[in-house]
């Protein structure tokens, strides 16, 4: 696949969890997750509105007078960084508290777009995995702490932090929306998490187009709300068609 084909591959499969999502037999998975993601987005909205402008006037205040006329560059930059922080932190939070769900959601649009039946224990099944599914949620946030950290320190560098680091950031993020959704059906088969970015890795290009679709919609008012399982039926759609005979004979 050239870029413009995984580009287009991207678009589609994030227009198609919207379609899938409204499945009449997904229905019923759907909701616990979207309750959450609401309940998420509710909270935190409302603590960074309280934190966001007293955090950037500190920032600002650090500033000799003679940097004065950064106070502007300095303050986007600042608001970038804050919410990249409450970012991480909401796709933390959702991550550990809706995994089990999401995890089941993703079983069964694979088993509905595939046509495969196997033994339904529903929440029964999920409640066993729920250990499982935590240790996989660590294990992102392996992977996207220390990147976090790296781009927050070189937001104070010169020139890098206000031209080139909003950018890395903004690709970092995208990138790492595909990486939380597409996780969950390679998790289900039980598929290491490195296996999972290798497989990833084979499309740059539609799984970033795809994590930058999801993080738009993500800053959305009320397409927030429902983004989630969107973006897991999506992801999903993406296992069986793109990934799935690579591991599953």
């Amino acid at each position: 696949m050239d870029v413009l084909s995984q580009c287009q591959q991207g678009i589609y499969y994030f227009t198609q969890g919207w379609k899938i999502m409204s499945k009449k037999g997904l229905r019923h998975f759907v909701i616990l997750p979207i309750l959450i993601n609401i309940l998420l987005l509710v909270s935190i909205f409302y603590f960074a509105m309280q934190q966001l402008n007293d955090q950037i006037n500190h920032l600002i205040a650090l500033l000799p007078s003679w940097l004065a006329w950064l106070s502007v560059i300095l303050y986007w930059l600042a608001v970038g960084l804050i919410l990249l922080v409450y970012y991480f932190i909401f796709n933390t939070l959702s991550g550990f508290l809706a995994s089990p769900f999401n995890g089941l959601l993703s079983e069964k649009v694979e088993q509905m777009l595939t046509g495969e039946t196997v033994e339904d224990e529903g929440y029964l099944a999920m409640l066993k995995d729920i250990p499982r599914t935590l240790k996989r949620e660590w294990q992102k946030i392996y992977y996207a702490l220390p990147k976090i950290i790296l781009l927050f320190l070189l937001g104070f560098v010169p020139f890098v932090g206000v031209f080139v680091v909003p950018v890395l950031i903004f690709l970092f993020t995208a990138w790492s929306q595909s990486v939380q959704y597409c996780d969950y059906p390679f998790d289900n088969h039980k598929i290491s998490f490195q296996a999972m970015k290798k497989a990833l890795s084979q499309y740059k290009m539609m799984n970033l187009t795809f994590g930058i679709l999801v993080m738009i919609a993500t800053f959305i008012p009320f397409v927030n709300f429902l983004i989630i399982p969107a973006a897991i039926c999506g992801a999903t759609n993406m296992w069986v068609e793109q990934y799935r005979k690579q591991f599953i004979h």
